[in-house]
């Protein structure tokens, strides 16, 4: 059921309950209306409630409603089923009256089988009633709850006797003894209250809203009750009949019950109601209620010629069960006394047997008992240790916390507390402790403080430990990376601050050139034992203004402070470039050179810590980017570069995603017959209309790893166009150039392949160019991955040939089928002699090999010319024929087949 709906039906019986009192003053023959109906709207509206519990119960138990009730003890969907039944038993009772009273007027002493039905209802109330508030735990509990809810009963009963059925008694006269049968709703209801209201106030907090709603119910049925007993006893009605709208009211809010609770979360705890006031509860109802009937029945008693037999009855009763009261009162006080006397001898046998240091002292910190074997943990004898107050044992700069200790007296507060201080032991040195104080009570003796010591030496001895490796690296000895951060974050914290700057604040980043080939040749052992040699050096040219820190890996950091000149740190990080370059290291039984690629970033005044380490990352980077050995300053522009190679990154990642990238084709020509033969595969960007050549985005593609899926992009699309050229009988063959990264990567081989397999393109007509460098930049992995490309079909073809450093080695390593001249070869051909020989030598050298030569960047006459007379196969450039898109490849060839050369 919605809010909304809910808000009606609370409307909506509201508005019935107002209609129905309103019934009390409207005539109807000798009574009124609300008289008139009799019980047939109780009956309707308590029907109604035990259909609206039951339902409720159901519903709760299938959608787990009240778990967190659960979770407390209660149980909900049970607690309302027994709510339900017992407003069905009020129904049942309600319309047999009803139904009785159509026929017959009935007696008014005597009990019929409606009101059967409903004595049965109250204990069906009270089981469901204690699904939601549980009994008090333990039999003893329960007991003393039951006496003190008759004590209540009791002086309930005895006030309201006095104050509204004693005149009536008197009235009766001879018909007084049958003014039992009257009373029986009144007392039962009155016991069942005084039993179950003191439950609320132990209520768990997630069902205390269902208790209250519960309670207000039974307190109207209650009243409904007693006005009718009057109304049996006087004959005409109280009020006009106002006992029905009462008791309509008390089964409308317990059919409401559920709907007024649900999905509402339970009261907060408060302090005069939390979860231990179970305890005092049915003391304080009971105190409060014979209170209440002392002062009724003395005025009573002023005012009374004569006190009747059942007041006598009731007080005796309740004099007995308070006898009963004190008995069991004074059983407990024994159970705790011996209580005591055995917490006193576990307490000793504890102390005797633990190994922490235990001892009760008085206020002044005289020691009143020490736990065996305490004296000699610290070295000291036991007299030694009861001659002095312990406080002469604290550290001096450790007492201040101990005034919390004195706390305990005044607040008298059952929370301890934990201090750490630092005990001197007998040999004079300071032992770390981990003490819990606490007050110490005995009847009859002043209060003491209870303390609980333990030696944390050790313990001290290893966090310490732990916090030296946290902050600092093993294999240099130096602070690590986290150690500066927050080194330079708290300098720069205290610059902030102090409006006396003494000098300026600078990072050096220093990184060790070669020093991944030391790694790779002579092991990881000995690269450690270099980085320590060169921590070593770098430490000795640092002041105690500066923090050296390894970085990671081969990088080195210092955080320089108060340096009076900018200069100055420059010429530091000049001299720790010397240092590292001026001898070589001792490796194994070989010397090695390294040197040092260094930035260098000042802090400026808005700079914060994270920013001013990233700055000199970045100068030491522009430095490396420059060659080794060289230093660089940071300056703004370096962070706006490094800002566009990652946007420009970003970038390109949208561009391969929205389909940016397209493919030209340079012809490849046979330059003795002027056929092409082959056509080279080049990338190119449709940047916003513009074309952008593969020089201004390869290299960054090449970075951010995104080289590989566009590199295979190219290889795909360029073999289909080739595959359909090849089925118009176009005897053409396909270059694609290889990056670094593409030839590392681990499913490379697996790639060509299934592109190979997806075009329909046979593996010989694909030449993969790859240059020099990358037989050596990771020379094993490559020279495998390229020999599996091989065992494939494919042709293997070395680009740039005579820039990189590949040795005839390779050549033969591989078998490779084609090398391609550097264009800047063929630049020079008939203005530079010695380029002019150096590539007849190449030319001459690849048809010894049985290699085929291609020469790249023909633009002039002469130079074709040339290459003719030393005998190089094929060229490709401008003079050629320019890259074109497939269309134009599919006019050249298509038309003549050859090119006009």
């Amino acid at each position: 059921m919605g809010l909304k709906a809910r808000r009606l039906a609370v409307f909506g019986l509201g508005a019935l309950f107002l209609l129905y009192l309103l019934g009390t003053l409207i005539p109807a023959g000798e009574s009124t209306v609300a008289d008139a109906l009799g019980q047939w709207p109780g009956a309707v509206v308590a029907g109604a409630a035990g259909a609206s519990l039951l339902l409720a119960a159901k519903r709760w138990a299938r959608t787990g409603a009240d778990r967190d009730a659960h979770v407390d003890g209660a149980d909900g969907p049970a607690a309302l089923r027994f709510l339900g039944f017992s407003a069905l038993a009020w129904c049942a009772g309600a319309l047999t009256h009803a139904i009785t009273r159509t026929f017959s007027a009935g007696s008014v002493f005597s009990l019929t089988l409606g009101d059967l039905f409903a004595l049965v209802a109250l204990p069906l109330f009270v089981i469901g009633f204690t699904k939601f508030a549980p009994w008090p735990g333990g039999l003893r509990t329960a007991i003393r709850h039951i006496t003190d809810s008759y004590v209540c009963a009791a002086a309930v009963f005895s006030v309201v006797w006095v104050l509204l059925f004693s005149p009536l008694y008197e009235e009766l006269g001879q018909g007084a003894g049958l003014l039992g049968f009257a009373l029986v709703y009144p007392v039962a209801d009155i016991v069942v209250l005084c039993l179950l209201i003191p439950l609320v106030f132990m209520s768990p907090h997630s069902t205390r809203r269902a208790v209250l709603v519960a309670t207000g119910a039974l307190i109207a049925i209650a009243a409904s009750d007693m006005i009718g007993a009057v109304t049996r006893l006087t004959g005409p009605p109280v009020a006009g009949g106002i006992e029905q709208p009462v008791r309509f009211l008390g089964f409308a809010l317990l059919g409401a019950l559920p709907w007024l609770v649900e999905h509402r979360p339970g009261a907060e705890p408060r302090r005069i109601t939390g979860r231990g006031l179970y305890r005092f509860a049915p003391e304080f109802a009971a105190l409060a209620s014979v209170l209440a009937a002392t002062v009724v029945l003395t005025a009573g008693a002023l005012r009374m010629s004569e006190v009747a037999a059942v007041l006598p009855i009731a007080a005796g009763t309740a004099v007995i069960v308070l006898v009963v009261r004190v008995l069991g009162m004074l059983e407990e006080n024994a159970t705790l006394t011996r209580m005591v006397r055995n917490r006193e001898g576990h307490f000793n046998e504890l102390a005797r047997n633990s190994g922490d240091v235990i001892l009760v002292l008085d206020r002044d910190g005289g020691v009143f008992y020490l736990s065996p074997g305490t004296a000699e943990a610290f070295g000291y004898r036991l007299d030694d240790v009861l001659a002095a107050p312990v406080t002469t044992l604290i550290h001096p700069e450790d007492l201040s916390r101990t005034n919390a200790v004195l706390d305990l007296f005044d607040q008298r507060s059952g929370q301890g507390v934990h201090l750490r201080l630092r005990v001197r032991a007998a040999d004079g040195t300071w032992r770390h402790t981990e003490s819990t104080v606490s007050l110490y009570e005995q009847p009859g003796e002043p209060d003491r403080l209870l303390v609980t010591t333990r030696d944390i030496s050790a313990q001290v001895a290893l966090q310490d430990q732990v916090e030296h490796l946290t902050f600092h690296d093993g294999v240099t000895g130096l602070p690590n990376r986290a150690y500066l951060e927050e080194r330079a974050s708290d300098v720069l914290a205290h610059r902030a601050i102090n409006d006396e700057h003494t000098g300026d604040v600078a990072v050096i980043f220093l990184d060790l050139d070669g020093f991944t080939a030391v790694n790779d040749s002579a092991g990881h052992v000995r690269g450690d034992h270099m980085l320590g040699q060169a921590a070593r050096r770098l430490r000795g040219e640092l002041d105690s203004n500066a923090t050296l820190a390894r970085w990671g890996g081969d990088e080195f950091a210092v955080l320089v402070e108060d340096v009076p000149k900018a200069q100055r740190v420059v010429d530091l990080a000049e001299r720790l470039g010397r240092v590292i370059a001026s001898e070589p290291f001792q490796v194994a039984d070989r010397d090695i050179l390294l040197t040092a690629s260094i930035g260098v970033a000042f802090a400026e005044p808005s700079t914060d810590s994270g920013e001013l380490l990233r700055n000199a990352d970045v100068a030491m980077t522009r430095a490396k980017e420059r060659g080794a050995g060289n230093v660089e300053v940071y300056a703004a522009h370096m962070h706006d570069m490094v800002v566009s190679r990652l946007e420009l990154q970003i970038r390109l990642r949208q561009a391969l995603s929205n389909g940016e990238f397209f493919l030209e084709y340079q012809p490849i020509v046979d330059l003795g017959t002027s056929q092409v033969t082959a056509v080279e595969a080049l990338v190119r960007w449709d940047r916003d209309g513009e074309v952008v050549g593969p020089d201004a985005f390869i290299g960054a593609a090449e970075e951010s790893g995104l080289i590989v899926p566009l590199g295979e992009w190219i290889l795909r699309e360029a073999c289909e166009k080739v595959a359909v050229w090849r089925v118009s009988d176009w005897d053409i063959g396909l270059s694609v150039n290889l990056s670094v990264k593409q030839v590392l990567s681990p499913r490379f081989v697996r790639a060509v392949e299934g592109v190979l397999n997806e075009t329909g393109l046979s593996s010989e007509v694909l030449t993969l160019e790859v240059d020099e460098e990358v037989l050596l930049d990771d020379q094993g992995d490559a020279v495998e991955r390229l020999g599996e490309l091989r065992g494939l079909g494919v042709r293997l073809a070395i680009d740039d040939y005579g820039m990189g450093y590949a040795s005839l080695a390779h050549l033969r390593e591989l078998s490779v089928d084609a090398i391609k001249i550097d264009p800047s070869f063929i630049a020079d051909l008939g203005r530079d002699d010695t380029v002019t020989l150096l590539t007849h030598t190449i030319v001459q050298l690849g048809r010894d090999l049985g290699v085929q030569v291609v020469a790249e960047g023909i633009e002039r006459p002469e130079q074709l010319e040339q290459l003719r007379v030393m005998g190089c196969d094929h060229g490709q450039g401008f003079l050629v024929a320019r890259p074109m898109p497939a269309s134009g490849v599919e006019s050249l060839v298509g038309g003549e087949a050859g090119v006009n050369l």
